[in-house]
C-alpha cells in the first residue's frame, strides 16, 4: 500500500471519528425504524403542572431538565432498580415514598449524567437540588424527588440545574408534559408519551406517562425512568400496590441488552383532581393504568439502541410462571439470537440453545416453536411441515413473534425485546467521548 493510499484511509477514519463524536456531543442519532408515528396528544391532568428548560447538564442546546409541581393531596407510589449500585437519586426516592402528601410534592429530572457512583458528592448533589426545589415552590423537602440519567460516574454539575428552578417554576403549565418528556432524554431517538381515560361511576379518571430508555435496559423493577400523573384520588398504600403488580408483567418485562441500569426509577402521582376515589380493587383503573405501562414499556423497546426489529417472545406450558419467564427472558437476552434475528435468520437452533440454557425445567422432545403462525419445531426437531424459506420471509417483518410451548405445565409469560445490530455498538462507544 503506497504512501498516499494510507493517508487517505487515515483521513477517512478521522473524518468517521469527529463525524460520530459530533453525534454523541449534540445527541443526533437516526430516528429508530420502530419509531410510533408521533408523539401522543396528551391530556391535561388537573393538579399537575410541568416545565422543562436548556440547563447544559452535558447536550449542548437541547432540553435537558423537567420540573413537574404536584399539588397538595398528590399521593405517591414508585419502583426502583435492585442494582446494589443504585444512584443516590434512586437511593433518596426510596427514602421518601410514604410521606404525608398532606403538602405538594415536585418531580426535578435531568438527562445527560446519571449521579450514580459519585459516593457523598453525589448526596451533596441531590441535597442541593431538593432544597432548591422545596425553597422555591415552597414544598417540603421530603416531598421532592429527584431522578437523573446519563453518564454513571462523574459528579453531577447540580449548579447549572439549581440556578434553573425559578425559570422553571415560571415556566410551569398543565399542558408542558410533552416537552417534559424532550428534556429526560439521552440516547433515545424519539420521546416517549402515552395516555388513556377511564369511565368509573359517571366520571372521567385522566392518566399520562412519559417515559426515557434505549440502552442499558433490563429492568429488575422497571425501565429507566417513567413519570405518570393521574387525576384519581388514590390512598398510597393502594397506589404502590397497583403499581407493583402492574410492574411485573410491564416495565420488568422488557430487555434491549441485559443490562439493568442505577437509575430505573418509576414514579406514579395520583393528585385526586378528579375527586373519584379509586382504590386497588377497581379493574377499570387498574386495566387503565396498565395499557399505559404496557405502551410505555414497548416504546423503550421500539427505540432499542441500534434496533430495527420488535420481538415478542411468548413461553406457555412452563411448569410455573417463574419458569417461563426465565425461558423468555433467556431467549430475549440471548446475542445469538438477536444477531440471527438482525440478519434475518430463523435460526431456531438458538432458541433452542437458548431454552437449554436457561436453567428451567424443559423437556427437549415435548417442546415446540414458532415463529408467528409458522410452525418450526416440535417433538425434539423440526416440523415436518416447515419451510426454511417460510420462516425467511416472515423474519423480513419489522415486528416478530417467537413462541415457545413446552408443554410440561400451565405456566406462561411475555416479555419484548429488539435486535442486535452494529448500530447497538457505535451509539455505546462513541457515549462518553
Amino acid at each position: 500500500m503506497s504512501k498516499d493510499t494510507k493517508i487517505k484511509k487515515l483521513k477517512k477514519k478521522l473524518r468517521k471519528a469527529k463525524a460520530r463524536l459530533a453525534a454523541a456531543k449534540v445527541h443526533t442519532h437516526p430516528v429508530s425504524p420502530l419509531a410510533p408515528p408521533n408523539f401522543p396528544d396528551l391530556p391535561v391532568i388537573d393538579g399537575a403542572r410541568f416545565s422543562a428548560v436548556k440547563a447544559g447538564v452535558k447536550y449542548t442546546d437541547r432540553l435537558d431538565v423537567m420540573l413537574a409541581e404536584l399539588q397538595p393531596g398528590t399521593t405517591i407510589a414508585g419502583v426502583f432498580t435492585k442494582s446494589a449500585t443504585r444512584s443516590a437519586p434512586v437511593l433518596d426516592c426510596q427514602a421518601k415514598l410514604g410521606s404525608d402528601p398532606s403538602a405538594g410534592a415536585a418531580f426535578l429530572v435531568n438527562a445527560g449524567n446519571s449521579n450514580a457512583f459519585t459516593g457523598s458528592v453525589g448526596d451533596g448533589s441531590v441535597d442541593a437540588i431538593t432544597s432548591e426545589v422545596a425553597q422555591t415552590l415552597d414544598v417540603p423537602r421530603n416531598r421532592v424527588y429527584t431522578a437523573s440519567t446519563g453518564v454513571i460516574g462523574e459528579p453531577l454539575p447540580h449548579d447549572r440545574i439549581t440556578a434553573r428552578i425559578s425559570e422553571l417554576k415560571g415556566a410551569l403549565a398543565s399542558e408542558g408534559l410533552s416537552a417534559a418528556a424532550q428534556a429526560i432524554r439521552t440516547t433515545d431517538t424519539f420521546a416517549k408519551g402515552s395516555c388513556a381515560e377511564v369511565e368509573i361511576d359517571g366520571h372521567t379518571v385522566r392518566i399520562a406517562g412519559i417515559a426515557k430508555g434505549s440502552g442499558m435496559i433490563a429492568p429488575d423493577m422497571a425501565t429507566m425512568l417513567v413519570f405518570i400523573f393521574t387525576d384519581a384520588k388514590v390512598a398510597q398504600s393502594d397506589l404502590q400496590t397497583i403499581l407493583s403488580e402492574l410492574n411485573t408483567t410491564t416495565f420488568n418485562s422488557i430487555t434491549v441488552d441485559s443490562d439493568t441500569s442505577t437509575s430505573d426509577t418509576v414514579l406514579l402521582a395520583a393528585t385526586g383532581a378528579s375527586g373519584l376515589d379509586v382504590d386497588k380493587n377497581n379493574a377499570a383503573f387498574s386495566t387503565a393504568l396498565n395499557n399505559v405501562m404496557q405502551d410505555l414499556a414497548i416504546q423503550v423497546v421500539r427505540d432499542g439502541e441500534g434496533a430495527t426489529k420488535l420481538i415478542e417472545v411468548s413461553v406457555t406450558g412452563a411448569k410455573s410462571d417463574d419458569d417461563a419467564r426465565t425461558h423468555a427472558l433467556a431467549i430475549a437476552n440471548s446475542p445469538l439470537v438477536k444477531t440471527a434475528i438482525a440478519g434475518e435468520d430463523p435460526n431456531w437452533g438458538r432458541v433452542v440453545m437458548a431454552i437449554g440454557k436457561s436453567g428451567a425445567y424443559a423437556d427437549r422432545d415435548k417442546l415446540s416453536i414458532r415463529f408467528g403462525d409458522i410452525l418450526v419445531a416440535e417433538n425434539g426437531w423440526v416440523s415436518p411441515s416447515y419451510r426454511e424459506e417460510d420462516g425467511a420471509s416472515y423474519m423480513r417483518q419489522e415486528e416478530l413473534a417467537v413462541s415457545v410451548d413446552l408443554a410440561v405445565g400451565s405456566g406462561r409469560a411475555t416479555v419484548w425485546t429488539c435486535d442486535l445490530t452494529h448500530g447497538y455498538i457505535q451509539i455505546n462507544a462513541d457515549y462518553r467521548s
